[in-house]
C-alpha cells in the first residue's frame, strides 16, 4: 500500500467518525423535539384551560356554611 492510498483511507474514516457523530447529534435534536411537541400537545405540566368554561366554574368552593 503506497503513501497516498493509507493517507486517503485515514481521511475517509475520520470523514466517517465526523458524519456519524453528526448524525447522532441531528438524531438526538430531533427526538427531544418530537418529546416536546408531544408533552404540549398533552398539556403535560399544565394547569387545564378554564377558557371555555362558563361563569363559575372552576372558582373556589366553600364548604363551610
Amino acid at each position: 500500500m503506497d503513501m497516498m492510498a493509507m493517507v486517503s483511507s485515514m481521511l475517509a474514516a475520520q470523514q466517517g467518525a465526523l458524519q456519524s457523530n453528526i448524525a447522532a447529534t441531528l438524531t438526538k435534536q430531533n427526538m427531544d423535539m418530537e418529546k416536546s411537541t408531544v408533552l404540549t400537545l398533552m398539556g403535560a405540566g399544565q394547569a387545564p384551560s378554564l377558557a371555555n368554561v362558563g361563569q363559575g366554574v372552576g372558582g373556589n368552593l366553600n364548604i363551610s356554611a
